[in-house]
C-alpha cells in the first residue's frame, strides 16, 4: 500500500514537471513557444506617401506619376495618388482624402501656386510633411521644394532661339500665369533676351500666359497672329504641349520648320518632331532623378532624419530647403545621346 501512494506521489511530480517544461514523455514540445526559439515579430507597418498632381493632361506628368510610384514601392512605402485636373477645389479636397489616409509625406504638385497654400496648412495641421514637387506653392513654407533650375531652363530655350534665329519676330507662349515655374521661365528668358531687344535685333509681338497649359489655347494664338498676317520668325513655347500647338497653326500656313519652335519636356511627339525638323530644340529634365529624390526625401521626413539639404528660395514668405536638378538642351544632333541614352523615350517609337 506505501509503495502504491510512493509510485502515485512520484507520478503526480512528473505531470507537473512536465507541465512546467513543456515535454510530454516522448520529449516533444506541446506549447506554442519552445525554449531559445524566438517569437515572429509583427511586421512594420509600411509608410504611407500621398501624391497630388495638379494635371496629368500633359504626358510629362503621366511620366512623373509612374515614376513615383514605382521608386515608392520600391522603397516598400504605400503609396496613394490623386489627380486633380486643374481644379483647385478638386485637389483641396484629394488632399483631404490623402489624410485620411494616414499620409506622413504629401508630394504636392499644386494646381494654383497660391491657393494651394490651404493644403500646406491643411496638412501642416495634420502633422503632414509637405514636399512642392517641381511647382513651388508660394507663402506656405513648404518643408522642402524639389525642382529643375527653371530659370536655366528659360535661358536654354532663348539661348537656342537667338543662335537659329537672332533677328525678327518672336512669339513667347509661357505656361499658366498661375504656375510660379511660368514665371521662373520668363525670368531666364528675359535674362538672355534683354540685350537683343535694346539693340532691335529682334522683336516680342506677343507674350502670353497660356490658361491651365492648354494646347488649344495656345494654337488659337498662333492662328489669330498669322490670320491677321505678321510675321513670325521664331516662338518659344513654355512646353512642348505648347510648341505642337503652336506648330500645327504654323504647318496650316506651310510655314512648319520654317519658324524656329522651341519648348521643353522631351515629349514623344517633340523628340519626333526634332527628327523632322519642325521643332528647333526641347529640353530634357530627368524625371527619373526628380521623382527619385522626391521619395528619399520623402522616407527621411517619415523617420525624423536630416534631409541634408542646405540651400533655400523664398516663396514669398518664407525662406524654405531647395534642391534642383540640372536641365539639358535637346536637339537633333544630341538626341540618341541623352533623351534616348537614357531610356526617357524609346528610339524605334521616336524613329518609327
Amino acid at each position: 500500500m506505501m509503495r502504491l501512494k510512493k509510485d502515485y506521489f512520484i507520478y503526480i511530480v512528473l505531470v507537473i514537471l512536465i507541465t512546467l517544461t513543456g515535454f510530454n514523455v516522448y520529449g516533444v514540445w506541446w506549447n506554442n513557444t519552445p525554449p531559445n526559439v524566438a517569437k515572429p515579430q509583427t511586421e512594420k507597418p509600411k509608410i504611407k506617401i500621398g501624391i497630388s498632381l495638379g494635371t496629368l493632361k500633359e504626358e510629362r506628368w503621366v511620366h512623373d506619376r509612374d515614376i513615383l510610384e514605382a521608386k515608392a514601392k520600391e522603397a516598400g512605402a504605400e503609396v496613394y495618388v490623386q489627380n486633380a485636373n486643374n481644379d483647385d477645389t478638386d485637389q483641396l479636397d484629394q488632399v483631404k482624402y490623402l489624410i485620411d489616409k494616414g499620409i506622413k509625406v504629401l508630394i504636392l504638385v499644386p494646381n494654383d501656386m497660391e491657393k494651394a497654400a490651404e493644403i500646406v496648412q491643411m496638412a501642416h495641421k495634420a502633422g503632414v510633411k509637405v514636399i512642392s514637387y517641381d511647382r513651388l506653392v508660394l507663402n506656405a513654407g513648404v518643408d522642402l521644394y524639389l525642382s529643375f533650375d527653371n530659370r536655366e531652363i528659360g535661358r536654354l530655350m532663348a539661348k537656342a532661339i537667338l543662335a537659329a534665329q537672332p533677328t525678327g519676330n518672336y512669339v513667347i507662349l509661357n505656361g499658366a500665369a498661375n504656375d510660379n515655374n511660368s514665371l521662373q521661365i520668363k525670368d531666364g528668358y528675359d535674362s538672355v533676351f534683354s540685350q537683343s531687344e535694346k539693340e532691335g535685333k529682334i522683336k516680342i509681338l506677343t507674350e502670353y500666359f497660356t490658361p491651365d497649359w492648354l494646347a488649344e489655347s495656345a494654337y488659337k494664338k498662333i492662328d489669330n497672329l498669322l490670320q491677321a498676317n505678321k510675321n513670325i520668325q521664331a516662338v518659344l513655347a513654355g512646353d512642348d504641349s505648347l510648341a505642337g500647338a503652336a506648330i500645327e497653326a504654323l504647318s496650316e500656313y506651310r510655314l512648319a520648320g520654317k519658324v524656329e519652335v522651341v519648348g521643353q519636356d522631351a515629349d514623344l511627339a517633340a523628340c519626333r518632331r526634332l527628327v523632322q525638323g519642325t521643332q528647333l530644340m526641347t529640353v530634357y529634365k530627368p524625371i527619373d532623378k526628380l521623382a527619385a529624390l522626391a521619395i528619399r526625401m520623402a522616407l527621411k521626413m517619415a523617420n525624423n532624419q536630416s534631409l541634408g539639404v542646405y540651400d533655400k528660395v523664398s516663396d514669398g514668405k518664407y525662406l524654405v530647403p531647395y534642391q534642383y536638378i540640372t536641365p539639358i538642351a535637346v536637339n537633333r544632333s544630341n538626341l540618341d545621346d541623352t533623351v534616348l541614352k537614357d531610356g526617357y523615350q524609346n528610339r524605334e517609337d521616336v524613329y518609327r
